[in-house]
């Protein structure tokens, strides 16, 4: 008898453990997907609390986490530091990371096909139309240039990677900022929709010509065919960690209000020209439990969660950012 009560007794303890257990959900962006869903299978069997996060776009993110439906909110389409007074939303960076131009044109492999500004800005508003263009060839002598059509492929969904995007093509096009400027869901002069960046890397790689745009992790392991991107000083840039990081060498988040920064088109002859930042929002009146259960998961990812976004090819925040977010946003009273 003493011995089942004994066994009750473990049961019990290990059940009041389990339902002690905070869980916190998250839904948002696509973008960092890879890396946010590495980080919350590891806290939830290794930390305190156990940790969801849904991709499902910045846009669709946001919508939740107002509606209350989930805790916290990943986005890449930061937040002026009005519009989260007036939403009752905090903000703070959590990561760097790049959106790359991919191709799918037989024979290209990885970095050969050199894409002016110029002449990116004119693909996606439908002025260049084959691969073969003049202007294209102008900046690829050697390679060979099929007389395909292009196939612009881009999001049919709400999104930060589009933001992030669109932001950049309206600095370097004067066309593309006046007729369709930057957000996270544009009216597209041309190209077929995908969802998410899953759906854009499966439809490049399905249609012959295509060209689309993507966060870089998705890019490699899709094992699609990147693009080099001339960039602010006219150097023709490929895409990896050390560009990414070199386009955020010179932000000062200090100066950002609600720190708001977007990070498109940054000077710098290593820069990679369409560097992005993705956010975390949370809601001002989040239950205190809760809100302490998410900024110990947070500082989490800032540390030791720094390695596995390293290896998956995105940027951690500098410490001096890091810090600068525990002070304003972490011990807000």
């Amino acid at each position: 008898m003493l011995k089942k009560l004994s066994v009750l007794g473990l049961i019990f303890a290990v059940s009041a453990t389990l339902t002690a257990q905070t869980v916190i959900n998250g839904a948002g962006a696509s973008f960092p997907a890879p890396v946010y869903q590495s980080w919350t299978y590891t806290y939830s069997q290794t930390g305190p609390n156990k940790v969801n996060y849904q991709s499902v776009g910045s846009g669709a993110g946001v919508n939740l986490l107002k509606a209350k439906t989930v805790d916290f909110a990943g986005s890449d389409n930061p937040l002026t530091k009005e519009d989260q007074e007036k939403e009752g939303l905090q903000q703070f960076p959590m990561l760097l990371g790049g959106v790359v131009v991919i191709v799918n044109l037989p024979g290209v492999k990885t970095n050969e096909l050199k894409l002016e500004r110029s002449v990116l800005a004119d693909i996606f508003l439908g002025k260049i139309t084959h691969w073969n263009d003049a202007r294209i060839a102008k900046a690829n002598k050697g390679l060979k240039l099929p007389k395909t059509k292009i196939t612009v492929v881009r999001r049919a969904d709400s999104s930060g990677t589009s933001f992030i995007f669109t932001n950049y093509l309206s600095k370097i096009s004067k066309e593309w900022e006046t007729k369709v400027g930057a957000g996270s869901s544009v009216n597209w002069p041309v190209g077929i929709g995908g969802q998410k960046n899953p759906g854009i890397c499966n439809n490049v790689a399905k249609i012959r010509g295509s060209i689309g745009y993507t966060e870089y992790t998705y890019a490699v392991e899709a094992n699609l065919a990147c693009a080099a991107i001339e960039n602010q000083t006219g150097k023709f840039i490929t895409a990896d960690v050390d560009s990414f990081r070199a386009s955020a060498a010179n932000a000062e988040w200090d100066k950002a209000p609600g720190f708001y920064m977007v990070l498109t088109d940054q000077p710098g002859d290593q820069s990679w020209p369409i560097t992005g930042v993705t956010y975390i929002l949370y809601r001002n009146d989040t239950d205190p439990a809760m809100r302490e259960a998410m900024i110990k998961y947070f500082n989490w990812c800032f540390t030791t969660g720094a390695t596995a976004a390293q290896k998956l090819n995105y940027v951690a925040m500098p410490d001096n950012v890091v810090q600068m977010v525990r002070d304003q946003v972490f011990n807000k009273k």
